[in-house]
């Protein structure tokens, strides 16, 4: 077998049980003198729960990885062609479907026993997002493999879609022939604020602009708050390892103790055999010894 066939394997088991599964395919991998496999399946990182519940989706509904690919493919390209119209039709489409596949999550990871909290649920939808956003996070998603929630990058969220400028329709044509005189300027609406009226989308622009720059710094905070959760969560990982290896070792101490107690008892029982037998044998000798005198003497009497 190859990692990428095991890692399937391991990435739709539950995280509490992923590091012990994984150590054990490890094992299995040396001890048939598969080293560099044995090294590549040790360095396989445990998954959060979120990016658990997208790998059992990824792996159940393969025909819904299909069309959200395909979503995403859409979307990129209208949003790269500034496509108002589209955007707007295919993020009604975005919504729908994202809903319902963090749905299928959700009772994929209650069906097994484990169900998801309102955090983990984000995330999953979240790396939904990231999926239709992003084609490298999209491929990291289709393989099932992944550790942890994907994050959608800033520009290209269900807001900004949302927000994507249409075309407006040009003013009606002035009848043929009429001449409307010009209207007097009012003196507070030249410089400046008629310029602004010219541009209806600046204010919208620049509201999108600060919003996009509070996501940018809400993005670099909670990279900084997901890379101390890993961080610790590797910590645990080294320390269940640890844990792991220590039990085992007590396990065979407890073994070889147990077998030394049962050794020493049968040793106890040879013993106590022995010296019975011992025991036996010196009385037996005493006996022989007094009837070899008690013949001799017998004997030497004869002789005189």
């Amino acid at each position: 077998m190859d990692v990428e066939s095991i890692a399937d394997e391991l990435y739709v088991l539950h995280p509490t049980r992923f590091v012990e599964a994984r150590d054990a395919v490890a094992d299995e991998a040396l001890t048939a003198g598969e080293g560099k496999l044995a090294a590549q399946i040790a360095a396989l990182r445990r998954p959060t729960l979120s990016a658990w519940a997208s790998n059992l989706l990824v792996h159940s509904k393969p025909a819904q990885v299909t069309r959200l690919l395909r979503l995403g493919e859409g979307l990129r390209q209208a949003h790269h062609n500034a496509d108002g119209t589209q955007l707007r039709r295919l993020n009604r489409r975005q919504h729908t479907l994202v809903g319902a596949l963090s749905r299928q999550a959700r009772d994929l990871a209650a069906g097994a026993g484990h169900p998801l909290g309102e955090a983990a649920q984000r995330k999953v939808e979240q790396t939904l997002h990231a999926a239709l956003a992003d084609p490298a996070a999209a491929q990291q998603w289709a393989s099932g493999r992944l550790v942890k929630a994907l994050v959608p990058p800033v520009g290209f969220t269900a807001a900004a879609v949302a927000e994507a400028p249409t075309r407006q329709a040009p003013a009606p044509s002035k009848a043929r022939g009429r001449k409307t005189p010009p209207r007097p300027e009012r003196p507070d609406m030249a410089g400046p604020k008629s310029a602004r009226e010219q541009r209806p989308g600046e204010a919208r622009r620049r509201k999108l602009v600060q919003a996009q720059r509070a996501a940018e710094a809400a993005e670099q905070q909670a990279r900084q708050r997901e890379e101390e959760h890993h961080q610790a969560q590797a910590t645990v990982e080294r320390t269940e390892s640890t844990l792991r290896q220590l039990e085992e070792r007590a396990t065979e101490l407890a073994q070889q103790l147990h077998a030394t107690v049962e050794l020493r008892r049968r040793v106890r029982n040879d013993l106590d055999n022995a010296r019975n037998r011992a025991a036996e044998t010196d009385h037996a000798a005493q006996q022989a010894r007094r009837a070899a005198e008690t013949a001799r003497d017998r004997a030497e009497r004869l002789t005189k």
